[in-house]
């Protein structure tokens, strides 16, 4: 069975190029999400493996959505252009925190990293 992951990305065309690029590496994607609130239902319907999550999203910032998943022990990388890798660093030392622009074979390598280590 294909490991789940959620996407929440609120610019279209960076959400449908992250889950083509998931789905083409045989990833079962959930998404894209462009708000919290979406997202938030669509992982109490069914927790994912792993979460990539916008820091802005449609409704507000992702924050809460993020550590309501790190407490659910699902592995979340943060994937923002805003993002202060030092700031998300200090506020989720659990989580990876990605740039974008990421290069899809960087996504890719950051996320078997982290569902090695989960």
């Amino acid at each position: 069975m294909a490991l789940r992951i959620l996407v929440a990305e609120d610019e279209f065309i960076t959400a449908f190029d992250l889950c083509d690029t998931f789905e083409e590496a045989g990833y079962e994607v959930e998404g894209p999400h462009a708000g919290i609130s979406s997202a938030m239902l669509a992982c109490q319907k069914e927790k994912p493996d792993l979460a990539i999550l916008d820091i802005e999203l449609a409704d507000g910032l992702s924050y809460e959505l993020a550590q309501k998943l790190i407490d659910d022990n699902v592995p979340v990388i943060l994937h923002s252009e805003r993002a202060n890798r030092d700031a998300i660093a200090a506020r989720f030392p659990q989580a990876t925190a990605l740039a974008k622009p990421c290069p899809p074979a960087m996504l890719l390598d950051a996320v078997g990293r982290v569902l090695a280590t989960a």
